[in-house]
């Protein structure tokens, strides 16, 4: 059997969070030889406390290597004298680091302070250890009621919680003002409920106390991949879905939602509006990626910002009119007309379509046209870009045109790529590079949406993929995850555990299966990019097939890397080959 989630009912220490009494902070206070990036530091103090009780001080001098302006040396009262002697920051930094290990840095005025700290780290080669940082400027401005101080600078504050030391711009002094000043605030936010660190820096960062009490709703959610959806209950509006998201461990990810990480502001309001989070556990990664996707083109979410993008592809459709020509179209039709694609966006589209321009004469302009043409001729026809039908060009002419772009979009891209790369080859003899250039970016949109569109197609010709992936113990399922796919859809997925036969779970997802219908033109029966997530996965390492019913293949000459392409470009004319698959 699949191994089950942890039960969620009992709460972890991560729920749970660390309790303020049991964190220990490192109150620091640096003095400088001014604020800019190029300023030096001149002395350290630092305080490192726990439950209210001192675990030790780190107090020094440091050379800073430069001269100290006289202005700072009145304010601080640390001379060129005084440091001449001191140890370099070089010395100084590893001692400060090894004593706060392991800490909560907590400054006035933090990202002076543990910027300098940050800049000296990355001066010195130190990989920054990455300590959790409290403000205590920001969390009095969070926790003092207006007009209770007139600032919050540590002198007013010190004076304002009757600090044991006043602030004397010097480190160690500064840094024991600010230990009484800490201690003074965190005994205000323990009477707002703030008893952990997690609560503390969701109180700094200003998250409210509404959006902290939703975090229950994340208390029983289950410990495994899948889909969780936020959604709103309105008495006589229904159920709105409002968003859909994914994670390999749902109750981590939406608890998240209720803290100070997540920063934007749609989603603050989104978790605002919501009344409840529900879930749907998944056998794999890949099975929620796919879920996510169809639950948002199914609701459209109003905060998936993808959702504001579906149905917005475009393909390109090589008409059956008598004189056929290139059309730019939203959907694909069974008309066994001739589709390539799809493109983000109708511009991308048209954009693939001017390197077919480039290198056939077919016609660009979209009147109907009968089978005698008598019309003049247009700009394009009379320069030689168009074969201008409207003036009763031979058929059979135009017809071996038409199935020359066909043939470049469906088996064979050498030829296109030989006709446009002769042309930025003449525009480069001619010293226009930037012409060239376009020319040349237009020829790799063609190279890409031609190799996308046959990756769709050789994946959605298969009646049948069964394939597997071994994931390690350390992963959030172990074992060997399956897949079903039938034409580009996932039909079923299913997980192996430690132990299991993976051939016998594999028949039974088989036997289980979504029945899926094949499309017209070999395309995905699912959307595009449920497609594209499927190939991506079946091209992942590791990747093992059970069992295939068709040919999942591409035509030979569909695909170039950039050596290739670069050949191609600079005006290469290979031997003309007919189109094979392999």
């Amino acid at each position: 059997m699949i191994p089950s989630a942890p039960n969620s009912l009992q709460p972890s220490l991560e729920d749970l969070g660390t309790p303020l009494p049991l964190v220990t902070f490192c109150v620091v206070d640096l003095e400088t030889t001014g604020g800019g990036p190029q300023a030096a530091i001149t002395e350290f103090g630092a305080v490192k406390v726990c439950g209210g009780q001192v675990l030790g001080e780190f107090q020094t001098l440091v050379n800073p290597q430069a001269h100290i302006p006289a202005m700072i040396a009145v304010l601080t009262g640390i001379t060129n004298q005084m440091v001449a002697d001191a140890p370099p920051i070089g010395r100084v930094l590893p001692s400060f680091l090894e004593f706060a290990r392991g800490t909560v840095l907590v400054a006035h005025n933090a990202r002076f302070d543990v910027g300098f700290l940050k800049r000296a780290s990355e001066a010195l080669g130190y990989q920054w250890p990455g300590n959790a940082v409290v403000d205590t400027v920001a969390l009095a401005r969070q926790t003092l009621m207006p007009g209770e101080v007139p600032n919050v600078k540590l002198a007013t504050l010190a004076d304002h919680f009757h600090t044991t030391i006043e602030p004397s711009h010097r480190a160690l002094d500064d840094a024991r003002a600010t230990v009484d000043v800490l201690h003074g605030l965190l005994e205000r936010v323990g009477n707002l409920g703030v008893g952990t660190l997690e609560d503390l820096k969701e109180f700094e960062h200003r998250v409210s106390p509404q959006r902290r009490a939703k975090r229950a709703w994340a208390q029983n959610l289950p410990e495994a991949p899948g889909v969780y959806v936020f959604f709103s209950d309105r008495p006589g509006q229904g159920r709105q879905v409002l968003y859909v998201g994914k994670s390999t461990n749902i109750r981590r990810r939406v608890r998240g939602y209720f803290t100070s990480s997540e920063t934007r502001p749609r989603m603050d309001e989104m978790v605002r509006v919501a009344t409840g989070v529900e879930t749907i556990v998944c056998a794999t990664d890949l099975e929620a990626e796919i879920r996510e996707l169809r639950m948002i083109a199914a609701h459209s979410p109003r905060y998936n910002r993808r959702s504001k993008r579906q149905n917005k592809l475009a393909w390109v459709k090589l008409t059956r009119d008598y004189w056929p020509r290139l059309s730019v179209v939203t959907s694909v039709a069974d008309d066994q007309a001739t589709y390539w694609g799809p493109f983000s966006s109708r511009t991308a589209a048209e954009t693939a379509c001017q390197t077919l321009y480039e290198a056939y004469p077919i016609r660009q302009c979209s009147q109907r046209m009968g089978r005698n043409g008598k019309a003049s001729s247009c700009a394009l026809g009379e320069i030689g870009r168009c074969l201008a039908p409207c003036t009763g060009t031979d058929r059979d002419v135009y017809l071996r045109t038409v199935e020359a772009v066909r043939e470049a979009v469906t088996s064979d891209i050498r030829p296109t790529l030989a006709l446009v790369g002769r042309r930025i080859a003449k525009l480069s003899q001619q010293q226009r590079y930037e012409d060239a250039r376009e020319v040349t970016e237009r020829l790799e949109a063609f190279v890409t949406a031609t190799t996308r569109f046959h990756r769709l197609v050789g994946l959605s010709r298969c009646e049948q993929i069964v394939a597997a992936r071994w994931e390690p113990r350390s992963s959030s399922r172990p074992g060997w995850h399956i897949h079903v796919i039938r034409h580009g859809r996932l039909a079923a997925a299913v997980v192996a555990a430690p132990g299991q036969s993976a051939r016998t779970m594999a028949d039974e997802a088989v036997r289980t299966a979504e029945t899926v219908l094949p499309t017209p033109h070999d395309l995905p029966a699912g959307s595009v990019e449920e497609a594209e997530r499927i190939v991506a996965w079946l091209e992942s390492p590791g990747v093992r097939l059970i069992d295939i019913r068709g040919e999942w293949s591409l035509p030979v000459h569909v695909g170039l890397d950039e050596g290739d392409l670069a050949r191609f470009t600079l005006g290469g004319t290979p031997a003309r080959q007919p189109a094979e698959v392999a």
